[in-house]
């Protein structure tokens, strides 16, 4: 199967490329831009693609492409893209000049074509495009033609059809870039040749005959279930792979949606028949250890840890009549990983998660089917192994629940007063018939009291922020564009009806700059 690496310069959207490629049905992977070579001839990949990142080419000790990069690209006939700081990187490191310019270009700008060429192949010579960047190139290397432009940057792409090496300063890879699908499907398929393998369908069976492989005919595997997609399908997956085998244990940690540890053990041991499926209420442990916690990130602490201590408990509990349990199973996907640790020296960490956040004496392997997929990837899996609809069309949840859509210290008010709020939020989703066009509803308790009037009496309550995005794979998110009257009815309701609100308010930040959560 045809692979297409990309390697990490520590841009924001180097996952977002990685999904490009999959949906245009090309296997791809992300590998640390200092990679040695070795693993990279390894890898036989295709094509590269060279991602976005924060530096300049120009700056000490910035990111760079290694030793022989070139010579192997070169040897192997191996076609290069790059885009923003690689499509910066390839003319810093083979001859041409870039420099930090005054006239700097965020958002959409308008770019035209002016050289015919393959990259650009059946586009109108006008595109929009979205740009963002400080640098640009100023002369070009020997052998290179410019093939586009736009008003303030006469380099905005290029190309060398004698030595496949091409490059873009906008990110073809965002939505906001109409046709940079179109753009990568030339590149991938007209420059690269490669061809449409990924099938997801191919994937469920490796999956299994690995899962299979790696556990063995007779070991045992626990696995943490929340109910939310990411853990269900993991759970359903290695359920058809081992069967009963497989353990389940569900945690309520007092921060769940309202009736959550309801619905989800009527899910597992009711609808989808899990015999070993084991629930603990441990709602107080969590709360009193939450309590007065203002950080988000010591929040996230406390409940992956204290999760583990449960965990534990329970698994040492069950290994006295299975002494066979070998492993740990987590709903680990790929955002989950570009957000909790780097993938390469260049990327950034932007929060933690829960669910990754293991003990060092842990005596568990761990085993993580899912963490080479997207969120829109793993519902198309669920959906094929059968996974019941009411969990697959589920909005994401943040691993520590409702204490980091609480911000300042939570408690048990606190947390009725956003669960009853969120409530009717989704019920008035689902009436409008919108709920899984949307990727993400929720509300928010923000902790200001302010001053209102329900009938003849003066208010003093608490804020409600709603936050509804539209996203593909939670990489960038836009807010939801609602009807004005569904806003209405949904704080009206809110304010009327949840005792300690009387204030709603409407997030209309998108993602970047905003995150989809607050903490």
């Amino acid at each position: 199967m045809d692979i297409i690496i990309v390697l990490d310069f520590g841009g924001q959207y180097t996952h977002l490329i990685t999904r490009r490629i999959r949906d245009l049905g090309v296997y791809s992977e992300i590998l640390p831009f200092d990679v040695e070579l070795g693993k990279l001839k390894k890898a036989n990949p295709k094509a590269i693609i060279l991602s976005g990142g924060p530096s300049s080419v120009y700056e000490q000790d910035s990111p760079s492409l290694i030793e022989g990069f070139f010579q192997f690209t070169s040897e192997n006939k191996i076609p290069v893209l790059g885009i923003c700081y690689g499509h910066h990187l390839i003319m810093h490191q083979i001859g041409g000049k870039v420099e930090s310019k005054k006239a700097k270009e965020y958002g959409k700008s308008s770019l035209m074509i002016i050289e015919p060429n393959l990259l650009f192949d059946s586009l109108e010579k006008e595109q929009i495009v979205w740009m963002s960047h400080g640098d640009q190139i100023t002369e070009i290397a020997k052998g290179f033609k410019t093939y586009a432009k736009t008003e303030t940057c006469p380099i905005a792409a290029y190309g060398n059809q004698e030595k496949l090496l091409y490059g873009v300063q906008f990110h073809p890879e965002v939505s906001n870039t109409p046709n940079g699908n179109k753009i990568l499907e030339n590149f991938i398929y007209k420059i690269a040749d490669c061809k449409k393998e990924w099938k997801l369908e191919e994937w469920i069976d490796s999956s299994i005959e690995e899962i299979r492989k790696k556990i063995g005919s007779d070991n045992k595997v626990i696995l943490g279930l929340s109910g939310g997609v990411d853990s269900s399908v993991t759970a359903v997956l290695l359920h058809k792979a081992i069967g009963e085998r497989l353990h389940s244990i569900f945690v309520n940690n007092g921060v769940l949606r309202k009736n959550e540890e309801i619905e989800v053990q009527e899910t597992f041991k009711e609808k989808l028949k899990f015999k070993n499926f084991h629930y603990i209420d441990a709602e107080d442990l969590f709360l009193e250890k939450l309590k007065d916690v203002e950080d988000p990130e010591e929040k996230r602490r406390i409940i992956g840890h204290t999760f583990i201590d449960v965990f534990e408990n329970k698994t040492i509990e069950l290994e006295k009549t299975n002494p066979d349990i070998k492993f740990l199973a987590q709903g680990t996907i790929y955002p989950d990983r570009v957000e909790t640790s780097a993938t390469s020296k260049a990327s950034v960490k932007i929060k933690s998660h829960h669910n990754l956040t293991l003990p060092d004496d842990m005596m568990l392997e761990i085993i993580e089917p899912l963490k080479d997929l997207y969120k829109d990837e793993v519902r198309r899996i669920g959906v094929k192994l059968g996974v019941p609809k009411e969990i697959i069309s589920r909005h994401p949840f943040p691993g520590p629940g409702l204490a980091v859509r609480i911000i300042g210290p939570i408690n048990k008010e606190k947390l009725t007063i956003l669960r009853n709020a969120d409530e009717i939020l989704i019920e008035e989703i689902r009436n409008a018939g919108i709920y899984e066009q949307i990727w993400q509803a929720f509300c928010v308790f923000l902790p200001l009291r302010t001053v209102g009037i329900m009938g003849d009496y003066r208010t003093y309550e608490y804020i409600c922020s709603i936050r509804i995005v539209e996203s593909t794979d939670a990489m960038t998110a836009n807010f939801s564009k609602l009807d004005w009257e569904l806003l209405e009815r949904i704080g009206t309701r809110i304010a009327n009806e949840v005792k300690g609100i009387n204030r709603v308010v409407y997030d209309i930040s998108n993602k970047p700059p905003s995150t989809i959560e607050y903490e």
